[in-house]
């Protein structure tokens, strides 16, 4: 079922039904404790990030799909629009957020991965959902961000 959805998660109707699923997706996750999230009838796993705003220091909630790979991996995709999403800008200026997990929430550092690593985990986050692959097409002209969530020892 996963591979038919993420066929039609190419599209750009995909993108806008998607960016109208983000705020049932993110009031699912969070009276589910991140067990339940808008893509789980298909098998996709999505975490709940929050972040703290750049500009005004208040929490900010957004439903991620996610890849463990020596945690938790993000993608700015935004859809493939042309600006970076919020979420990521956030993160960059804050790197400590929390991530609300398969029912627990967990304290995080963001890192932005470049270079060679960031090309190695796209690759492995691309098998996941190919729909980035097109993502990234339809944003050409910036370099989606890749981000890996590393959970902080406590």
């Amino acid at each position: 079922m996963r591979k038919v959805f993420a066929g039609l998660g190419k599209s750009r109707a995909f993108a806008v039904l998607g960016r109208a699923l983000v705020p049932a997706d993110r009031v699912l996750l969070r009276i589910s404790g991140g067990r339940l999230g808008v893509g789980a009838a298909v098998g996709l796993r999505t975490l709940l990030l929050t972040t703290t705003g750049r500009r005004s220091g208040e929490p900010r909630q957004v439903p991620l799909l996610y890849v463990e790979r020596g945690g938790y991996v993000v993608i700015g995709s935004n859809w493939g629009g042309e600006a970076h999403p919020a979420w990521s800008a956030n993160l960059l200026a804050h790197p400590a957020a929390r991530a609300t997990v398969d029912g627990r929430t967990i304290d995080v550092t963001g890192r932005l991965l470049t270079g060679r690593e960031r090309q190695e985990t796209w690759d492995a986050v691309a098998a996941y959902w190919p729909a980035y692959d097109r993502y990234a097409e339809r944003a050409a002209h910036r370099e989606i961000r890749v981000f890996l969530l590393e959970p902080v020892s406590r």
